[in-house]
C-alpha cells in the first residue's frame, strides 16, 4: 500500500488538484504521485507502472497513463519522446529542453538552455515554424566518441 509519509512539494498539492479534476485519490494514484515525487529526470510510462506495483501492486497501466496525462495538463510531469521513439517523462520539468543522444555509447544529455533557444529562435526566424522541444532528440556522436573515432 501507499505509505502515509507526506509528500513534499510540488508533489503535496496533487491530491487537490486531481480532485478539482474529478478523480478520485485513489491508492493508485497516490502510488503513482509517490513514485513521480521521488524520481528524478525521466521515466518512462514502463518503469513507472513497475515502481508504483512496488508501492501498489494492484496498479494497472490505465490508472498510470490517465494519471500522467493529468499530472502534465498540471505542470508536474512533462512527456517527450527518446531516440528510439519511446515516450518518457521528465519529473518537474524546469522548462521546455529538448535531448542529445549519443549514437556510439548511448549517452544522454539535455540540450543546454542557450543552445535550446538558438535552435527555437533559429527556425522560428528562417521559417517561421514553432519548435516543441519536447519531443525534439538530436542524435549524433558526443565529443569523447567523435574524438575516438577521429583517432582509430
Amino acid at each position: 500500500m501507499p505509505s502515509s509519509t507526506p509528500l513534499p512539494e510540488p508533489w503535496a498539492s496533487a491530491r487537490q488538484r486531481l480532485r478539482e479534476r474529478g478523480l478520485r485519490w485513489t491508492p493508485q494514484r497516490r502510488a503513482v504521485v509517490e513514485a513521480l515525487a521521488s524520481s528524478d529526470g525521466h521515466v518512462t510510462g514502463a518503469e513507472l507502472i513497475e515502481r508504483c506495483r512496488a508501492i501498489d501492486p494492484a496498479t494497472i497501466p490505465s490508472t498510470v497513463y490517465r494519471t500522467l496525462d493529468v499530472l502534465e495538463e498540471l505542470g508536474l510531469v512533462q512527456h517527450g519522446h527518446g531516440a528510439d521513439g519511446r515516450e518518457e517523462f521528465h519529473v518537474g520539468p524546469e522548462g521546455l529542453h529538448g535531448h542529445l543522444h549519443c549514437a556510439t555509447c548511448g549517452g544522454r544529455w539535455e540540450i543546454r538552455a542557450g543552445a535550446a533557444r538558438t535552435i527555437v529562435e533559429g527556425l522560428r526566424s528562417s521559417d517561421g515554424f514553432e519548435v516543441d522541444l519536447s519531443h525534439v532528440t538530436v542524435v549524433g556522436r558526443c565529443a569523447d566518441c567523435a574524438t575516438a573515432a577521429a583517432v582509430t
